[in-house]
């Protein structure tokens, strides 16, 4: 279960600043790390980040959480400190919790002012100046000058708990993605995908690929609509699944799920509201004519299951509906 996974695993950890766990290279997916699809791990600006930062652990981990949910903690602060090799990502502020307990434990401070501090910056969105009666008492416990410069530059900082809540579950995710990854898939592609579409993402890995680069031609030209703008997004993560030697099988339309991909013989099958234009209600409304046993002509179909002809006809161009008839009237031709 989600609960019994193993939270030190090393394949895991590396697969945050790496693609190696998941068996591809970069150039493959457009990506330095394994994180596509993971919740607040997965976008371009978080990738980036995990590159710089080189997490090694789950507090390095919980680090980029704050940082990257915070204001004026990363770009222009912590950033360039890591850069700069003036300190680590284990060692810049990440969390406003860090703050209070980094004063107390680190430089001996007392509790009331540490939180005090904390409190000031981390509500800091006027980016009022730390008072002096503060910055006197840092540096007299020994408060680096680049600590204090960076407190001064934060607006808001997140709490280490939400960051903890978010680690967890993308670990987590990351775990069944690196050792279960049709199971990751079929979640993924069920629950999280914004805009999968059957007929431009389940026809092989050439099709997708040949796509992808119109999509992001087009995109750079800010020429994509919303719809295929979360499609684009959709793809890079079936483009990584079939790097990964897994495919897609046809929908059966006896077996398919209305809205949850399953694995089926290794493969996955789509659910049949991928079909551009069949929603939830009309896939629905399959799933349940095909209790009734097979159909007898397209027409038939399209009564029983009370979709719209023109998901009927797209279905037939797909070979969804196989051989049949396009109606169940009989003419003299059947007799000769």
């Amino acid at each position: 279960s989600v609960l019994d996974v193993p939270m030190s695993d090393p394949a895991v950890y590396k697969s945050f600043t790496s693609t190696e766990p998941i068996g591809v290279t970069p150039e493959q997916i457009d990506s330095k790390t394994a994180t596509l699809g993971l919740p607040e791990m997965g976008t371009k600006f978080i990738r980036g980040v995990l590159m710089e930062a080189q997490p090694k652990n789950f507090t390095d981990l919980l680090q980029i959480s704050g940082l990257t949910h915070g204001t004026g903690c990363w770009l222009g602060n912590a950033e360039e400190l890591i850069n700069d090799k003036i300190c680590t990502i284990s060692d810049v502020i990440g969390c406003r919790d860090d703050i209070m307990m980094t004063l107390i434990h680190k430089y001996g401070m007392e509790k009331s002012l540490s939180f005090k501090i904390m409190e000031f910056v981390r509500k800091n969105k006027k980016g009022l100046v730390i008072p002096k009666e503060m910055q006197d008492a840092m540096f007299e416990h020994g408060v680096p000058q680049w600590y204090v410069d960076s407190l001064q530059k934060i607006r808001y900082m997140f709490p280490k708990a939400h960051a903890v809540a978010y680690v967890m579950m993308a670990f987590r995710i990351a775990y069944f993605k690196v050792y279960y990854p049709l199971a990751y898939y079929a979640a993924f592609f069920s629950i999280r995908a914004k805009a999968f579409d059957y007929e431009l993402m389940c026809q092989g890995r050439e099709r997708l690929e040949t796509t992808m680069k119109d999509y992001k031609k087009r995109l750079s030209a800010k020429q994509l609509s919303p719809k295929e703008e979360a499609a684009y997004g959709d793809m890079k993560i079936v483009q990584e699944m079939y790097a990964r030697g897994y495919e897609f099988m046809p929908i059966d339309i006896f077996q398919a799920k209305a809205k949850h991909f399953q694995i089926i013989d290794g493969k996955l099958m789509p659910a049949l509201n991928t079909i551009d234009g069949m929603g939830d209600k009309a896939a629905e409304g399959v799933v349940e004519a095909a209790k009734d046993g097979p159909f007898t002509s397209c027409e038939n179909f399209k009564t029983r299951s009370k979709v719209s002809g023109t998901i009927v006809d797209k279905m037939r161009e797909m070979g969804m509906l196989g051989d049949l008839p396009l109606s169940d009237q009989m003419s003299l031709l059947d007799f000769m």
